[in-house]
């Protein structure tokens, strides 16, 4: 039937058929064209037995869920003006509690051990959550699954044959289990010799052992976790997700609260495998309610739809191996930072990951617009809009650019005030606060080649069949880290590992993206490399103003926050006054362009045809997608 009924002539207006006609209502599918009856009263019209049915095709109905909770629930998911907007500022919200929540856990573990060779010792067997953490939750798994769900997901209205998505799990989740599984039990097994790949000479190598043995458990977790928050992304269902690192460090605080008497800092170990039972708990719920919801008609098959198990065959096979290749090599700097500080003395692996973690909190705050956009980049393409996808991502990247060098200038104006702020009590003292606020200066000059990374790799992963250049482009850093670390930790200690961090992102980032624009995703390199240029050297004034605030002002907190005042609102005046600065639409311009028409009267200059769809909305899929 085609889409317009009022083509037809049992249309509504083209009059009654005599011979008693029987009226029937008739709904449209929520995606796709499929027509099916819906249930209601049957009108007979008077005037005999005969029958024409005369088709009415009434205004599109509420989604199958009926009521208002449900049709808020599908406004949040993306069908509504705004939904990006909404969905990036629970992630926000979410994502800065968990932030904040890991901070506290810093805390206490700062001030429960300190800086010293038990600290250390967790460290190193906290290396496998963070390693899993990045392969199975925030890339690996994202990067391969979005695009499988979307695509499932933009088969699915014409799937009169079964559901792409439900088979779509059936293929990939019972391998992805079982595989996952193995390797955990494996790393439980092998404990003692992953202790000596990861810190050989380590001071407390026992310790170590039974940390790694609790921590190696997340494996399968964290597996279990990025299924699960890769599928609810494809959804556009945030929630859930955006939670899961709060649920994560709560498992962590409260079992070295409980546990720190007994255990010491096994306490903390232990946590690391309670908090990634606690992920998956948020997640699971969400998940089953969406696979049990099936929009449209539905028939059984015989046997399962060739595309799900296409999909099965790309997410389980072969296809897999750049993305997972292009994970390990990123994660690996970790590997290369814990091995060159294993022989310095003792407290140099935890200056590096105190400082880590908190010049890394810009970097997060800022990757979280493209984690949102993703799902719809890839759907995009999976429509056949890769210009939409384009754009979605050329704003993404210049909107993290400048969340991520606002953040960068504040950590390297207001360092040492930070750490003693967040970290001098307890065990922990100042000449660690001196160590860890110099190598967070230096990491933080990385900041922006991490946030491209993690941007740009996404143009290269939202097709069906991803690409080896981000792995080779990653390995190139990887290189260049390891060159420059090895005479940089003699040299400098943990300043000059956080230096060679710094060098050999930057090259990756550059590398991503002079290579973008031949890629699926036709990122113009040019024109955006300059504006993050610009950027830079307006982060790098911002800078130097909050730097003259921290050196003024005497109390570490209230320096901090007139500091950051200052270097934010520096950054914000050149991209609301300066001419040159790259155009974002989140932002005011002062100096905005105006154009004359025909009648000589001055109008602002109307957005390009290209940019025409919503910010908070999706990019235009066609008729056949929701």
């Amino acid at each position: 039937m085609p889409p317009d009924a009022t083509d037809s002539p049992c249309a509504p207006g083209a009059g009654v058929l005599p011979g008693g006609a029987r009226r029937v209502s008739l709904r449209r599918a929520p995606a796709g064209d499929v027509w099916a009856a819906a249930p209601g009263p049957a009108e007979v019209l008077p005037g005999g037995s005969g029958g024409v049915a005369t088709l009415t095709a009434p205004a599109p109905p509420l989604p199958p869920r009926t009521g208002r909770r449900a049709h808020a629930r599908a406004k949040v998911r993306g069908e509504g003006r705004g939904f990006l907007a909404r969905a990036a500022a629970v992630t926000a919200g979410l994502t800065a509690a968990g932030a904040l929540l890991g901070l506290v856990r810093d805390q206490i573990l700062a001030g429960y051990f300190g800086a010293g060779a038990e600290t250390d010792a967790f460290l190193v067997a906290w290396t496998v959550p963070e390693f899993a953490s990045t392969l199975l939750i925030e890339d690996a798994m994202a990067l391969i699954l979005v695009p499988a769900f979307s695509r499932a997901l933009a088969r699915r209205p014409a799937a009169l044959a079964g559901d792409p998505v439900r088979e779509l799990v059936r293929g990939t989740l019972p391998r992805l289990t079982l595989v996952v599984g193995v390797v955990a039990a494996f790393l439980v097994a092998a404990a003692p010799a992953v202790v000596d790949l990861l810190a050989p000479g380590l001071s407390d190598r026992a310790l170590a052992v039974d940390c790694v043995r609790l921590t190696a458990t997340c494996v399968l977790t964290f597996a279990l976790v990025g299924y699960c928050s890769a599928a609810l992304r494809a959804h556009h269902v945030f929630l859930p997700p955006a939670t899961i690192y709060v649920a994560y460090n709560v498992g962590i605080i409260g079992a070295m609260v409980l546990l720190r008497e007994p255990w010491g800092v096994r306490s903390a170990a232990a946590g690391v495998a309670v908090g990634g039972v606690f992920m998956v708990l948020v997640q699971l719920p969400a998940l089953l309610r969406e696979l049990r919801t099936r929009p449209g008609p539905v028939r059984r098959p015989e046997r399962p739809a060739a595309g799900a198990a296409g999909e099965g065959r790309l997410v389980v096979v072969g296809l897999i191996a750049p993305v997972v290749a292009f994970s390990l090599i990123r994660q690996s700097q970790t590997l290369i930072e814990r091995f060159l500080a294993a022989p310095l003395p003792s407290g140099a692996i935890s200056h590096l990951n105190y400082a880590q973690k908190i010049a890394q909190m810009p970097m997060i705050l800022s990757l979280m617009l493209c984690t949102v956009s993703f799902p719809m980049v890839a759907r995009a393409l999976a429509a056949g809009d890769p210009e939409g996808a384009r754009r979605r991502v050329e704003r993404d990247l210049l909107t993290a650019a400048v969340v991520v060098l606002a953040g960068a200038a504040v950590v390297i104006a207001t360092a040492p005030r930070i750490v003693e702020l967040l970290f001098q009590r307890g065990e922990f003292g100042r000449a660690d606060t001196v160590a860890t606020a110099a190598v967070m200066r230096v990491y933080a000059l990385g900041l922006l080649g991490q946030t491209m990374v993690g941007a740009l790799v996404r143009c290269y992963f939202s097709a069906a069949r991803p690409l080896w250049y981000p792995a080779a482009a990653m390995a190139a850093g990887l290189a260049a880290t390891a060159a420059a670390g090895v005479p940089g930790a003699a040299a400098w200690g943990a300043v000059g590992i956080a230096a060679a961090n710094a060098a050999g992102i930057t090259l990756t980032a550059v590398l991503l993206l002079r290579g973008a624009h031949r890629q699926t995703v036709p990122v113009r390199s040019g024109p955006l490399g300059e504006d993050l240029l610009r950027l830079a050297g307006a982060a790098a004034g911002a800078t130097g103003a909050g730097w003259l605030c921290s050196v003024a002002i005497g109390p570490a907190a209230l320096a901090v926050a007139v500091a950051a005042f200052a270097a934010v609102a520096v950054l914000l005046l050149f991209l609301a006054c300066s001419p040159r600065a790259p155009e974002l639409p989140l932002l005011p311009r002062f100096s905005t362009r105006r154009r004359r028409t025909a009648h000589g009267r001055p109008h602002r200059a109307a957005p390009p045809a290209a940019d025409a769809s919503p910010v908070g909305g999706d990019v235009p899929l066609g008729h056949g997608h929701r």
